[in-house]
């Protein structure tokens, strides 16, 4: 599979590449070292946690209290 590197832009091959996707175990720590000094963040909650204990809240509610589980 071929790939462009994502911090030198470099062509990569996973065929020829140890650090696939990057093209360099440099490159590799630079973008490790970018996620652990937080260069890198996720602007938006992948879920909202309000919304699950809610719906976790309901199904408990709504679940028969005779019913048995196995």
């Amino acid at each position: 599979m071929r790939h462009v590197c994502p911090i030198c832009k470099a062509a990569t091959d996973s065929e020829l590449h140890k650090d696939f996707p990057f093209c360099s175990e440099r490159c590799r720590i630079l973008d490790l070292g970018a996620w652990s000094s937080e260069a890198y963040v996720i602007s938006d909650p992948v879920f909202d946690e309000a919304e699950i204990e809610q719906s976790h809240l309901e199904r408990e509610l709504q679940q028969d209290p005779n019913e048995t589980i196995h």
